[in-house]
């Protein structure tokens, strides 16, 4: 069994961390010798963490037999080979698209370079430069979103110089909701463990909002997949009126509770873009509860409960 670190040292690998993609953001900036001015790109992205896209205008009168971007930290270098098309604004735009399985292991800032070469054989390599105080729309969904298989975050980040670079953050901990399926009784939850350590020991928990009331669980584990049936009758049941209960998968040892969500998505609002209507459960021991499963703006999976039997009845 894993144990857990203990939060002192969690917050030393986090600041260790931090340090080091300020450093390399810093090498990944600076304008060597002879350094050609910084490209302006005419489209920039990465989606889902695991695809390129680029498209960036060759200089005015300046001929390109060939292009290609490059991908490089400290002696790793990805090549990625650039058409070139004709620009609707007048001459020639080189663009590219590939996956970025490579740089998934390696977890730091990558340069992007993109290397020309003319009927001369002569060889030009420019970085790409991205204005730091552009404000984009707000769009329905993210400009970064991490990996939704295994949760690593790849991002465009400006450097001080403000050349692009790509930073790839590694995912923390996390307990992804996969999905959950409303019977005639109660509600089944489906999700898998991200990042958490395949051999320790898991449970689930219910928590009330309001007080942090807890009800445990039982759930039904298969490798870092799991699944468990609410537990409405004791939430319900666990004082009258109507509460909102969060739910955590933690480890048996001391350490890690992970909240329970959709976390690896590209969706800007999860409660707005996934609606989930009130329904009503008639539960083995009779009880008739209204209860509402949803997720919260954050992506938080949560159950508003209430036993309605006196009502009813």
């Amino acid at each position: 069994m894993t144990p857990a670190l203990p939060p002192a040292a969690r917050r030393l690998l986090a600041t260790a961390r931090t340090a080091r993609f300020r450093a390399e953001r810093a090498a990944a900036g600076r304008a060597g010798r002879g350094a050609q001015a910084l490209l302006a790109p005419v489209h920039l992205s990465v989606r889902d963490s695991r695809t390129l896209n680029l498209a960036v205008a060759a200089l005015p009168g300046e001929r390109t037999d060939g292009a290609q971007l490059v991908l490089s930290r400290g002696h790793r270098r990805f090549r990625i080979p650039l058409a070139s098309e004709q620009h609707t604004h007048g001459g020639a735009l080189l663009t590219g698209t590939a996956t970025l399985r490579d740089v998934l292991d390696g977890e730091g800032v990558w340069r992007l370079t993109v290397v020309t070469a003319d009927a001369r054989g002569r060889v030009r390599r420019r970085g790409i430069g991205i204005d730091g105080d552009t404000q984009l729309p707000p769009t329905p969904t993210l400009l970064h979103a991490p990996d939704p298989r295994t949760g690593t975050l790849i991002r465009v980040v400006r450097c001080r110089g403000g050349r692009a670079v790509l930073q790839v953050t590694r995912s923390r901990p996390r307990a992804e909701l996969v999905r959950f399926v409303p019977g005639a009784d109660g509600i089944t939850v489906h999700g898998r463990l991200v990042m958490a350590g395949a051999r320790r020991e898991w449970r689930a928990k219910a928590v009330r909002r309001r007080d942090g009331v807890t009800v445990p669980f039982g759930a039904a584990w298969e490798g870092e997949e799991f699944s468990f049936a609410l537990p409405i009758g004791e939430m319900a049941g666990a004082s009258p009126g109507q509460w909102v209960w969060d739910f955590h998968v933690e480890a048996e040892t001391r350490g890690a509770s992970l909240p329970l969500g959709r976390w690896l998505t590209d969706v800007r609002d999860p409660a707005t873009a996934h609606p989930t209507p009130f329904r009503l459960f008639a539960l083995p021991s009779g009880a008739l509860v209204r209860a509402h499963a949803h997720f919260t703006k954050s992506g938080a999976f949560a159950l508003t409960c209430w036993d309605i039997s006196k009502e009813t009845s």
